[in-house]
């Protein structure tokens, strides 16, 4: 089975509870999580098929924002669903590449863009081996839940800033926020699904890299 016929079966359309402008692949409610994880054949779950918190908030904080990206070229990084990214063509971006290291969720972001009527450049991207190119924003949604992730998330957007990048991130609260490397910019309450997280509501924050 393709890519594009898992995420295709294993998903229904819904809106995006805080972006409702935003309408997105979802893991079906008969489907469980750890069934579909198997389906995928891979070690990291299935990230493209919920909207997560972070992505929520920062796709909302854009979409309230639109100067941040408006004519702008954006790297949507770890993108998942590719909602941050949507949100950014929707927002007015110049140019919108989604990257993420799973095959699944460069076929979901290509999917989902194309369902909300908007361009984006969907590719396999690896924080460890790819760089910012020449984006002039780069955007992180939810990237600090796991150490090592959390480690090799920030070396690269650090760099990305270093290179001219305005660099923003969501973050809901997980383990290993770099705290002392951010600038608190909003707050969110976002809802999402108890089966992804532990709590109904999050609040999630908006960060700009220091």
């Amino acid at each position: 089975m393709t890519p594009q016929d898992l995420v295709g079966s294993a998903t229904a359309r819904q809106p995006v509870p805080l972006v409702a402008e935003i309408s997105l692949l979802t893991a079906i409610p008969t489907l469980e999580l750890w069934e579909l994880w198997q389906r995928t054949g891979r070690d990291d779950p299935p990230f493209w098929a919920y909207p997560w918190a972070g992505g929520q908030a920062l796709a909302r904080y854009l979409l309230d924002h639109p100067g941040i990206v408006a004519g702008r070229r954006v790297l949507d990084v770890a993108s998942g669903s590719g909602l941050v990214a949507i949100a950014a063509a929707q927002a007015g971006a110049a140019s919108v590449v989604a990257g993420d290291i799973d095959p699944h969720a460069v076929a979901a972001i290509a999917i989902n863009a194309s369902a909300n009527a908007v361009e984006v450049d969907a590719r396999a991207f690896d924080l460890a081996a790819d760089g910012p190119g020449d984006a002039e924003v780069v955007l992180a949604g939810d990237v600090f839940y796991q150490r090592e992730l959390a480690e090799l998330a920030l070396r690269f957007l650090r760099a990305a800033a270093a290179a001219g990048a305005d660099v923003l991130v969501a973050d809901p609260g997980r383990a290993f926020v770099p705290a002392d490397s951010l600038t608190a910019l909003d707050r969110y309450q976002v809802p999402v699904l108890t089966v992804i997280e532990d709590a109904p509501v999050k609040s999630v924050t908006i960060y700009r890299l220091s």
